[in-house]
């Protein structure tokens, strides 16, 4: 006997109810959708990561109770699985994202979040390690025109000057009290400030960070991203590091000697880095130094445009 097959029940859509304060919106959408993506790296083949993500459309028409909301999360499920994130591919996802909403709406807004990995090689030993940077890549469509900012975080290490200058004079009146009524060939001096005698004092120094927004001009084909880190660490000097043996760990503190830094200074590098660069179009900076001699945090905030194209 063949069983009869149950008929299909039409199910309820309260989405096309009238809304009972009717009025556009301006955002409308999900936030923290795991999601994996594929960006690029420094030199290498682009890499798969996992992503947290946020979509949203506008809704431009005000007697419309809602938008399509599992049309995006569809849209979405392998929008950057194929290829890495680009200025044209966030726009060709964007557009699609409006096109799911049949005349709803006529704007699109993705925000990707994740932790870049790059390789980093030692100071001086023949080591690497890989360094992670968490990054907001902030996209959107507003009539045709895309608009795209990145946020990223770059961590180093600060040595105070003042307490440099300090700890020097500690030194300088230690050397004049044991060498008081003697004068020391050079050899004598070599052994004296390689003993523990030779250090009365140390600087103090922390670890601080450089907390990046930079809004991009979109002509450009790929996202700057890797070329920005690279431009604040070698402004800043002293990125923290990953592997270390013996000689990249004195190498680390000749450089933060090298680069005695208040967050004013900081501050100051991390804006003529990115004034220098073509990509960007404004940026907002603020570096924080996580004071080991004090109990709160010194910060310093800075914004500024790119240079001219």
């Amino acid at each position: 006997m063949t069983p009869i097959s149950p008929v299909p029940r039409r199910l309820p859509d309260v989405a096309h109810d009238a809304p009972a304060a009717a009025r556009p919106l301006d955002w409308v959408g999900m936030s923290n959708i795991a999601l994996p993506v594929r960006v690029a790296t420094a030199g290498g083949d682009p890499i798969q990561v996992a992503a947290s993500v946020d979509v949203a459309v506008d809704l431009r028409d005000a007697a419309a109770r809602g938008i399509h909301m599992s049309r995006l999360y569809l849209q979405l499920q392998h929008a950057f699985a194929s290829e890495a994130v680009t200025p044209a591919g966030l726009r060709r996802v964007l557009q699609n994202l409006v096109d799911t909403q049949a005349g709803l709406s006529s704007s699109a807004r993705l925000v990707l979040r994740y932790e870049q990995l790059l390789l980093r090689n030692a100071l001086a030993s023949d080591n690497a390690g890989w360094k992670r940077y968490p990054v907001e890549i902030d996209a959107s469509l507003v009539d045709g025109h895309l608009h795209l900012a990145l946020r990223f975080s770059v961590e180093y290490s600060s040595t105070c000057p003042a307490s440099a200058a300090l700890s020097r004079q500690l030194n300088a009146d230690r050397f004049a009290q044991d060498f008081a009524d003697a004068r020391p060939l050079a050899a004598a001096v070599h052994d004296w400030l390689s003993s523990e005698r030779g250090l009365a004092a140390t600087p103090h120094a922390q670890r601080s960070r450089a907390d990046v927004r930079v809004e991009l001009r979109p002509a450009f084909d790929e996202l700057p991203l890797v070329a920005l880190i690279d431009a604040l660490e070698d402004a800043l000097a002293t990125p923290v590091q990953t592997a270390v043996k013996r000689e990249d760990e004195q190498a680390f503190a000749q450089l933060n000697a090298a680069n005695l830094m208040f967050c004013e200074d900081a501050a100051r590098r991390v804006a003529a880095a990115l004034s220098r660069d073509a990509r960007v179009a404004r940026f907002e900076a603020t570096v924080a130094h996580f004071e080991s001699l004090h109990a709160h945090d010194a910060v310093a905030t800075v914004r500024g445009e790119g240079a001219p194209v």
